[in-house]
């Protein structure tokens, strides 16, 4: 794993110097934008509306905008406020583990100690297990205030974002206000559907059955030569192509496509004709 992010947990005088890990990591089969006439692929780019030139992303700037007037922020800029500067994660409150309302938990980070002894991490990992505490921490993460839940997950510290408050919306259903009776017979026998239905919970007996679908039809075209060379189909990126506005589509390669699927056409059509005959 890459560090994402040095600094030091701190609560009261404790410092605990820690590295940073993104916990997670997407698993969906990686699909790009094609052309649907040549298989060519779709390429987007950073385009300025002035002067219609593309833009490398080491030469972009942010910019706030209202109905008058637009004031540019370079990276200078944001990089001189103070949150941004700050390298450490802040203890704000230790509370009950069960009042982490779980529709709040975001981004999940593994944190690493990060000193020649991990004495300090130790002791706050076994201090929340043995409280049965979340820690509430607040930092900054790639230019954004950050308020996240420090938990204990085995023998490592997590650091779960959490959505500010403003971010949750209220669940407001008028059909949730109309008094349904539930009678004691129809409880009962909910409770024992669910009782059927009990388990220990097991993440690993679960799979993302469209991911392996999609694999296994990816595979199959693959068998049936549906196929594009890609260094060919694909023609490179152009240098400094960080892409946000769609520009144009790279020139591909017309002919060899176009004769792939002829050839993957007649050999379905032959394939079609054997069985007619036999």
């Amino acid at each position: 794993m890459r560090t994402i992010w040095k600094g030091s947990l701190t609560f009261g005088l404790v410092n605990v110097p820690v590295k940073v890990y993104s916990a997670t990591e997407d698993h969906d089969v990686s699909l790009h934008q094609v052309h649907d006439a040549d298989g060519g692929r779709i390429r987007y780019k950073r385009v300025c509306e002035i002067c219609g030139e593309t833009v490398a992303y080491s030469e972009i700037d942010r910019a706030y905008q209202d109905e008058t007037q637009t004031v540019v922020l370079t990276k200078e800029d944001l990089e001189s406020l103070p949150a941004e500067r700050s390298r450490e994660i802040d203890v704000v409150e230790f509370v009950p583990s069960d009042q982490v309302d779980l529709l709040t938990l975001d981004k999940a980070y593994y944190l690493e100690p990060d000193s020649t002894s991990p004495k300090a991490y130790v002791l706050l990992r076994k201090t929340l297990e043995a409280t049965d505490r979340t820690a509430i921490v607040r930092f900054t993460l790639r230019q954004k205030t950050r308020l996240a839940a420090l938990r204990v997950r085995g023998d490592v510290l997590v650091l779960q974002t959490l959505l500010w408050a403003d971010e949750v919306r209220e669940a407001d259903f008028p059909a949730l206000q109309e008094d349904v009776t539930i009678s004691d017979k129809e409880l009962e026998l909910s409770a024992s559907l669910v009782d059927g239905f009990s388990a220990d919970f097991d993440p690993n007996a679960f799979v993302d059955e469209y991911q392996v679908e999609l694999r296994t039809l990816i595979d199959a075209k693959i068998e049936k030569g549906e196929a594009f060379e890609t260094e060919e189909t694909f023609a490179p990126a152009e240098k400094g192509g960080e892409v946000i506005d769609l520009m144009e589509a790279l020139r591909a390669s017309v002919e060899k496509s176009k004769a792939a699927r002829a050839a993957a056409s007649e050999k379905g059509d032959a394939g079609g004709a054997a069985r007619d005959a036999g």
